[in-house]
This record gives structure tokens, C-alpha cells and sequence, in this order.
């Protein structure tokens, strides 16, 4: 299917943004930034033709302004360390833009971004001239894309950064495990925390039962005794009655009534 006319200039704006983002750019140059949104314009208008291309080559067309859109993103972030996990994330294009590219561009971009992030932590970490050293890494690149083929250019241009990317993962690799530890600690002290108090739970409603038998015990002793008491009282009323009558009785019989 041939190309439709938003598509070739949708391809040509993205080659000259992937050239002006292998320049060195002034902090106040605008046209990137304005060139990529134009980009997402057009990406959304020829996703919306009927005649629009294939899905792989939309894809490549999206991963490629995203790519941009997020090197732009990275670049007004303050630390170089933030600008270096930010490009660690960027997934450049796959294929060339253009059939007089070699490599993607936005790969090239992506290597130098690299490249130029470590010369800036290098440099803060030396206290050397991060000018001097993001010359020196560019130029390092640029002699290697020359100097080797294409399969042998993959890994010698990852090589410029791979020190860099081991170092991170250690850190965070560090980071994690501190966490993890952390984590573990204080899990282990929540249990510890949580076995006392269920022990402690346990050991008074132990209590508690036997203070209940105990209490249950007296009240049916104390009732038992209760009614013995009743009973007995009881007992000694009635002889105490039948004494007094008796003696009644008697006493008439004994002294009789006086004429």
C-alpha cells in the first residue's frame, strides 16, 4: 500500500526530531518539544484514516514518538541520576526511519543520552568538566559506530554504558535486599509482639475459668451451708416449742389452780 501524504510527513518530521535530538541543544530550544507534539498530532490523525498503515509500522511510529516524548521528559529532570534511570526506561525504534540510516536512530539517540548521563554523574562524582566529558563519550561512540560492523557495534556501544548500568542494579539490588531485611525484622517483631499478647490472652482466660469454678464452687457451698443453717434453725425451733408445751402441760398438772 503506498504511503498516504500525512504519512510521508509524518515520517519526515520524525526524521529531522531523531536529528535534532542527537544535537547538542541549548536548555531554552523549543522546536523539539514543539515538533513532538505536532508528531503526536499527526500519529492520531493517520491512526484515524481508513488508509492507515499497517499495525507494526504504527507501533514503530508510536514507539519512536513516545521514545522522544519521554527523552524530553528525562531531559528537564535536575539530578543526572533521576535523567539516567529515566533513559534506562526509554525503549528506542526498531528499525530505521529513513532507508539511509543504518541503525535507528532513535537508537543512536538513546546511546548517546546514555552516554552523556554518565559523563554527568562521572563528573559530579570528580569534579571534572561535564562538557569535557559528554564531548569525550559522544566522540567515543561515534569512532566505534565507525570502526565496526553492524552485529560487533551493538555490544561495543553497550560497553559505554554497561559499568554504569551494573553499578545502578547493584545499588538497587542493595536497596532492595536493605528493604527486605527490613521488612523481615519488622515482620518478626509484629509476631513476636503478637505471640506475647496471645499468650498473655491465653494465660488470662485460663484465669478466668478457674476464678469462675472457683467462685462457682463457693456459691454452691455457700448455698448448701445456707440451707443446712435453715434446717438446723429450724429443728431447734420446733423442740424448743415442744419443750415449752410440755412444760406447760406439767406445770398445770403439778400446781393446780388455787380455790
Amino acid at each position: 500500500m503506498a504511503a498516504t501524504r500525512l504519512e510521508l510527513n509524518l515520517v519526515r518530521l520524525l526524521s529531522r526530531c531523531e536529528a535534532l535530538a542527537a544535537e547538542r541543544r541549548d536548555p531554552e530550544e523549543w522546536r523539539l518539544e514543539k515538533y513532538v507534539s505536532a508528531l503526536e498530532d499527526m500519529l492520531r490523525e493517520l491512526k484515524k484514516q481508513s488508509s492507515k498503515p499497517a499495525p507494526e509500522l504504527l507501533n514503530e511510529y508510536s514507539r519512536k514518538v513516545d521514545f522522544l516524548k519521554g527523552l524530553l521528559e528525562a531531559e528537564k529532570l535536575s539530578s543526572s541520576t533521576e535523567k539516567a534511570l529515566a533513559n534506562q526506561f526509554l525503549a528506542p525504534g526498531r528499525t530505521p526511519t529513513t532507508a539511509k540510516e543504518r541503525t535507528p536512530a532513535t537508537k543512536t539517540v538513546h546511546l548517546q543520552t546514555k552516554a552523556r548521563c554518565t559523563g554527568q554523574m562521572r563528573s559530579e562524582l570528580l569534579g571534572t568538566d561535564p562538557l569535557a566529558t559528554d564531548d569525550s563519550e559522544e566522540l567515543n561512540i561515534r569512532k566505534r559506530k565507525g570502526l565496526t560492523s553492524d552485529e560487533k557495534q551493538s555490544a561495543v556501544e553497550l560497553d559505554a554504558v554497561l559499568q554504569h548500568h551494573q553499578d545502578m542494579q547493584e545499588k538497587l539490588a542493595e536497596e532492595m535486599l536493605s528493604l527486605a531485611r527490613s521488612l523481615k525484622n519488622n515482620t518478626l517483631a509484629a509476631q513476636n509482639v503478637i505471640k506475647q499478647d496471645n499468650q498473655t490472652l491465653s494465660h488470662s482466660l485460663r484465669m478466668a475459668d478457674q476464678n469462675f469454678e472457683k467462685l462457682k464452687d463457693e456459691s454452691d457451698r455457700l448455698e448448701q451451708h445456707a440451707k443446712k443453717s435453715v434446717n438446723w434453725l429450724l429443728w431447734i425451733m420446733l423442740i424448743v416449742v415442744c419443750f415449752i408445751f410440755i412444760s406447760m402441760i406439767l406445770f398445770i398438772r403439778i400446781f393446780p389452780k388455787l380455790k
